[in-house]
């Protein structure tokens, strides 16, 4: 009887792990995390937010970023400190 038990249990606790994965794969699949949606980095936009980096103004820089591509906080944030 306990063999039984620990099958059964060893068996879901298994299932769901897979499923687990299964579902954070799916979700990591859909939209990766530095991936531009639709636009690409237009020159006036990248001129834009030099402007904004020169009078720091980093947070509006990083929304209007965000706005534009799609991008991630994150990745947004990357993008205004790496611009000169």
């Amino acid at each position: 009887m306990t063999d039984t038990l620990s099958i059964i249990l060893l068996t879901a606790l298994f299932a769901a792990l897979v499923i687990g994965l299964i579902l954070l794969a799916v979700r990591l699949a859909q939209r990766p995390r530095n991936a531009l949606l639709g636009s690409t980095l237009s020159p006036e936009l990248v001129e834009q937010v030099r402007e904004l980096k020169s009078t720091g103004e980093l947070d509006q820089a990083v929304f209007i970023v965000r706005g534009e591509t799609g991008m991630s906080h994150r990745a947004a944030s990357r993008f205004v400190k790496k611009i000169r």
